[in-house]
């Protein structure tokens, strides 16, 4: 199947999440974030205290799933970046979560590995932004110990939940 995989979430959310592309479970379902990646990022969410259904926007950098679930070709990303970036101004976070490294080279234009810019903040067209371990990665490395990604990932989580909820 071959379908558009737009949004899921509130349209009025502060915060926005950005993956790379759907998987096999967004392409049946037409919705981001909705398989094993996406199940564990909505525990990490919860444990970070995010209410992700009234709070957060989900979406992807590509909107339809690559051939054999191979990483996004930059001619791809750029086919889908207006789209995206037009998902941005629409929905008008104060705060956008990059999720891996394809989303992390769509929106800030950057060459780095994730592992020197993952857990900043970094303030861009009005909006702060930051960029984390994708939940795949972390199904990949599952350990839960203190400064492995899962962790690193919570903390981040904990710091965006802090700004998020901020009176």
């Amino acid at each position: 199947m071959k379908r558009l995989v737009i949004g899921r979430g509130s349209v009025f959310a502060d915060l926005l999440i950005i993956g790379e592309a759907p998987g096999a479970q967004e392409d049946l379902e037409g919705k981001p974030y909705v398989g094993k990646s996406g199940k564990l990022l909505n525990e990490l969410l919860i444990q970070a205290g995010i209410d992700y259904e009234k709070d957060v926007y989900f979406c992807n950098v590509i909107k339809c799933r690559p051939p054999n679930n191979r990483k996004p070709t930059v001619r791809e990303i750029n086919i889908h970046k207006p789209w995206l970036l037009q998902q941005i101004k629409l929905v008008d976070p104060k705060f956008i979560l990059l999720t891996g490294s394809t989303a992390m080279r769509a929106i800030l234009e950057v060459k780095d590995p994730i592992s020197n810019l993952r857990g900043q903040w970094i303030k861009k067209d009005g909006r702060e932004i930051m960029v984390i371990f994708h939940p795949s990665y972390l199904l990949r490395f599952p350990s839960k110990e203190i400064n492995k990604p899962y962790h690193l990932t919570l903390k981040d989580l904990e710091n965006v939940s802090g700004k998020l909820y901020a009176v």
